[in-house]
């Protein structure tokens, strides 16, 4: 029997809104809900097509006036880290890394509300409660993990990631860390554990969901080499321009 919810999700599309990467320019998003026994092979398909998950739902950008968000994955099994990324990796050798079932604690919480308070006080998320970080964690009808980052001599919580687990990799959904130690890169640290992680896994995909031209909260993606891009006509390596037409 053909699963029709499978291959026909409903979509939604929101009203438009401030855009959060790019000054004076608005954002709008089309999304469908994940529920029920094919939630992964949804969340899989769509994650292939530009989409994203929260909680229990998966959404992509679908801008009038703007098509400025890329989404961006890295080919784990091609990747060797740069001189730049050794060094970060090396800056991190303290760290010890665990994988955890997607249940929220108050002490990731309170790491997270020292990383919005500092990183991103002005956001939509600055005021999350621990109720919202449950649902953000707990909320996935998916195969989800969370990994905790800690300090190996005293155990304290560093970082964590929020990731999928994908047949082909893992998409990292959402991450956040110690603001207080920026020379540690964290946000470039993290996937290169992920890719580490992928590599031992015989996985070949590290999905980081969309890129902005212009934006310098996401210029650490590109750092990733090789790094892949979606363009209309499927995935392709992120500088040949030429082949998104």
């Amino acid at each position: 029997m053909t699963n029709q919810n499978l291959q026909f999700p409903k979509f939604y599309v929101t009203a438009s809104a401030a855009c959060p990467y790019l000054d004076g320019e608005e954002e709008r998003k089309v999304f469908t809900e994940l529920q029920g026994p094919d939630a992964n092979a949804l969340n899989e398909a769509l994650g292939k097509v530009g989409f994203r998950r929260s909680q229990n739902v998966v959404y992509r950008p679908a801008c009038e006036a703007c098509a400025e968000c890329v989404s961006v994955r890295v080919d784990a099994l091609a990747h060797t880290p740069s001189k730049s990324i050794k060094r970060i990796a090396r800056a991190n050798a303290d760290i010890q890394s665990e994988i955890r079932p997607p249940i929220a604690t108050q002490e990731q919480y309170d790491l997270l509300s020292r990383y919005l308070n500092t990183r991103h006080s002005d956001g939509s998320m600055a005021d999350m409660t621990f109720e919202e970080y449950k649902d953000m964690v707990e909320a996935s009808p998916v195969q989800t993990i969370t990994i905790e980052y800690r300090r190996a001599f005293n155990a304290e919580l560093m970082a964590v990631a929020l990731t999928d687990e994908l047949s082909d990799g893992f998409s990292m959904v959402y991450s956040f860390f110690n603001p207080d130690e920026p020379k540690r890169s964290f946000g470039t640290y993290l996937i290169h554990d992920h890719i580490n992680r992928a590599q031992l896994a015989n996985q070949q995909y590290i999905y980081l969901g969309y890129f902005v031209e212009g934006s310098t909260k996401m210029n650490y993606k590109s750092r990733f080499k090789p790094l892949e891009r979606l363009g209309p006509n499927g995935w392709y390596p992120f500088d040949a321009h030429s082949q998104s037409v």
